[in-house]
Formats: C-alpha cells, structure tokens, sequence
C-alpha cells in the first residue's frame, strides 16, 4: 500500500489500518531527532509511504475508499488494476527476520549486487532455524549478515551468530 499522508502526519496510514484492526507491517528504522531541546531516539518508517497490510481486498478496500491519502500499489505491467500482493510465508519469514535484530539494515532491490552478495547459507539453531539466504558481505566487517528479501520490494540484512550459519 501506499502513504500519501506527509512524513510528519499525526495519524499516518499504518496508525489508521492498526486502529481498524488489520494486521500491518511497516518497516521501521530508528531516527534521532530533537524534542524539546532533548536528542530523542524515535522509530520512523524506512520508506515514509510503504506498507503491508494483511487481509482480503474486500474488507481493505473501504479503507482506501474512504481516506484519499491511502493507495494501492500496482504491479507494474500486471494487466489493470492488479495491487502487488507479497505471499503469506515470505512475509512471516520477513517479519521474523526484522524482529530478530537489533538494528536491521534494509536494503532496495537496485542496491542487492553481486558484489555484496555472498555464499547461500542456511542458519541452524537460534530464532531464524531453519531460514535459507544469502550471506551479505560488508567489507571490514566480522560480522555475519543473512540477506532476507521480498521479491522486488525489499531486503534487508540482519545480524546472524557465526556458529549457525551452515554453508550451503
């Protein structure tokens, strides 16, 4: 879905669907800002007109209709009228995965190269058993990423312990 509502709207289109009860997924980074003349850590949308919701057309449809700033998204080239739609277990794994990590780091789909994408891994053990990926290369770093995307939306690369990662 999208925002069209303002970066600094009191009530954006994440707050709306959570209070009509739909399940809603934003991905969120964390921003520092000044509040009163004090730094103040707040969590902010990774891309400010961005997100998921789930249910079925029917009942989200009277949502969009209602509040002008609330949009589909639309499948590029997908016939008329055809709202992109991310499948159930790729968006629980995406959950799963963001939830898992301190500070996840999102990535788009023209940032995803060869050059940072390494070796498939599988992690064994841990809150992410089980998940399959690739493993994100950062220069420098000691540190093991698994890169977890939804096609043609979005990535992102969360902190992984060396002890799972099993080579692929």
């Amino acid at each position: 879905m999208r925002d069209l509502t303002r970066p600094n709207a009191k009530l954006p289109a994440y707050k709306r669907f959570v209070d009509g009860g739909f399940e809603v997924f934003t991905p969120m980074k964390e921003k520092l800002s000044v509040q009163g003349g004090k730094r103040v850590k707040e969590q902010v949308p990774f891309i400010h007109d961005l997100l998921f919701v789930h249910g079925a057309r029917e009942d989200i449809d009277p949502v969009v209709r209602n509040v002008p700033t609330i949009q589909y998204r639309f499948v590029k080239g997908g016939g008329y009228l055809n709202p992109m739609t991310v499948r159930d277990s790729d968006m629980e794994k995406f959950i799963i995965a963001v939830k898992s990590s301190e500070d996840p780091k999102y990535l788009l789909p023209d940032e995803i190269t060869p050059a940072i994408c390494g070796k498939r891994i599988k992690i064994i053990g841990g809150q992410l058993d089980g998940f399959e990926g690739k493993m994100l290369s950062v220069r420098g770093s000691r540190k093991r990423h698994l890169l977890v995307e939804l096609p043609d939306f979005l990535a992102v690369a969360v902190e992984v312990n060396p002890d799972y990662v099993k080579l692929l």
